[in-house]
């Protein structure tokens, strides 16, 4: 690839030439996963957990409420945009380093090496914060929409508490998937793909040609909505892109594989690029359609179920169409949610690992029947379950969980791009990688994060009381604060110190010699186990 490419979808040779196991072993590690997953593999993983028939059509009714379907349609088409920046300017450090830790092992490379350190472990301690929190918004949006079917097919009452016995539930059924059905986990992501590919394609379609009504592409394309509380046109459209940006989380999934991936360097890369474009599309259409489609605002805002688009998919198809369709989306929800566990319990697995997170020890150890971080597993679940809590009290809590998800994994998403920026030249390239437009993409996803980050941190309703009030500044401030008092007492003298790792990696190889995950040294982490931290 030459310097005047962007190099979307392309790639060059590898410069050393060397093999996926000796790339690996340059960056410290000595190859324990298997590598069977393909780059198609390697990118359903992405696009299951970008997932738009879940994310877009779970914070439909917010983008109804702000904005409407204006902000719906034109906030698509430009969070898309700047989310493939921040996606490319990812891509790029992954093919320099693919290692299934991602974001905090590149931040750690990038860092000056004083402060290496101190940037792992906030990045680190981000993306977990992220990665859980988009666990909690993806099996809280399916308990609502299941909620809405059983209400359509059994006159389920749907209420808060049912809604979170709903979501518990879902969170035990994707726990028990990735602890006991690792081979159905990584087949059912493969079909995931066309799940979601031929079911946006059959929803559309039929919203597109069975109703007799739709709406025209004036109300489609201008119509503004404004039930927030808020007077101010702007502000409302900004907060409106929320839906968007929640709905383009979790591409991070395709750095996390890169260790059983083969060609990982290339293909690492391009799963995290195409994952975004081909969502962008998808989701796109997918809009549009149920946007033409709707037949009574205000009704199917105010719908019993709580889900207005299945309220769509019952007014413009009939019931029994409506039901079938809306059983299409809630399983393209649970493979979402599915696929989320499985990356959320990789991040923390790599991250305890190294001993940042409280009783490490337990988190990182694997099941040597099934050779997954089990612990892990159950870990993701509970703290999803735990940010999903207080809708029970809070009836915008599912949007600040989700604006908790972008604040966390989008300023873990972008922090190496800016160690990146700041390195310069100095910074070694991989086979796949930007070229000139390196700089300028880079700038422009450090900016457009910063924006996010500031904005979905503002109340969303108005006037702000506890049961409308923003809680995601508490809940970032609460794990920035306990991060950073945990760095200052203790951590910054071991996390990620090499003579601390190779001091506990000889005492436990005296103690375990034969224990797979053993010590805090290494970043593992991917399906299936882990690697292992080369001595030096």
């Amino acid at each position: 690839m030459t310097d005047d490419a962007i190099a979307s979808g392309q790639s060059g040779p590898s410069p050393s030439g060397l093999s996926d196991e000796e790339r690996l072993a340059q960056l410290g590690y000595t190859q324990v996963l298997a590598r069977r997953m393909s780059a198609f593999s390697n990118y359903a993983v992405s696009f299951t957990i970008i997932s738009v028939l879940s994310g877009c059509l779970t914070l439909y009714l917010f983008g109804m409420n702000t904005g409407g379907p204006s902000v719906i349609t034109w906030g698509w088409v430009a969070v898309g945009l700047m989310t493939l920046f921040v996606g490319l300017s990812m891509a790029e450090i992954c093919s320099a380093y693919p290692t299934s830790a991602g974001l905090y092992f590149w931040a750690h490379r990038l860092a000056p090496p004083r402060t290496a350190a101190a940037w792992a472990w906030f990045t680190g301690w981000f993306n977990v914060l992220g990665q859980v929190a988009v666990t909690a918004g993806i099996d809280f949006g399916a308990a609502s929409f299941l909620g809405a079917y059983l209400n359509l097919q059994f006159d389920f009452e749907v209420t808060p508490g049912r809604t979170v016995l709903l979501f518990a539930g879902i969170l035990v059924l994707h726990g028990l998937l990735n602890t006991f059905g690792v081979k159905i986990v990584a087949l059912l992501n493969d079909i995931s793909v066309w799940w979601h590919v031929l079911g946006v394609g059959v929803i559309v379609g039929a919203l597109a040609f069975v109703p007799d009504h739709h709406q025209s592409a004036s109300f489609v394309f201008t119509k503004f909505v404004n039930n927030t509380g808020w007077g101010s046109g702007v502000y409302v459209v900004l907060l409106g892109l929320l839906m968007a940006q929640y709905t383009f989380t979790g591409y991070d999934a395709s750095a996390h594989m890169t260790e059983e991936t083969h060609d990982a360097s290339t293909a690492g890369p391009k799963g995290i690029v195409r994952s975004i474009w081909t969502s962008w599309i998808a989701g796109f259409v997918l809009l549009l359609g149920f946007t033409f489609a709707i037949q009574n605002y205000d009704k199917e805002l105010a719908s019993p179920t709580g889900a207005p688009p299945a309220q769509i998919l019952l007014d413009a198809l009939g019931a029994t169409a409506g039901k079938l369709l809306l059983l299409v989306v809630i399983g393209a929800q649970l493979f979402c949610g599915m696929a989320s566990v499985t990356a959320n319990s990789r991040m923390i697995y790599a991250f305890s690992r190294d001993g940042a997170l409280p009783f490490s020890n337990v988190w990182h150890t694997v099941s040597p029947r099934t050779r997954t971080p089990v612990a892990a597993v159950w870990l993701a679940a509970a703290g999803a379950l735990v940010l999903g809590l207080p809708y029970l009290i809070n009836y915008t809590a599912y949007a600040a969980v989700t604006s908790v998800a972008v604040i966390g994994l989008y300023i873990a998403y972008v922090i190496p791009t800016l160690l990146r920026l700041l390195k310069g030249e100095a910074f070694e390239r991989g086979p796949w990688h930007l070229g000139r437009w390196s700089r300028l993409i880079g700038i422009v996803s450090v900016v457009w994060v910063g924006v996010i980050t500031v904005l979905f941190m503002l109340p969303q309703l108005s006037p702000v009381t506890w049961e409308s009030f923003n809680y995601a500044p508490i809940a970032v401030l609460v794990v920035l604060g306990f991060a950073a008092a945990w760095w200052f007492a203790s951590a910054r003298e071991w996390f990620l110190n090499p003579e601390h790792e190779r001091t506990r990696a000889r005492e436990e190889a005296r103690a375990a010699t034969t224990k797979i995950s053993g010590g805090v040294g290494g970043f593992g982490g991917g399906l299936g186990g882990g690697s292992e931290k080369v001595d030096p």
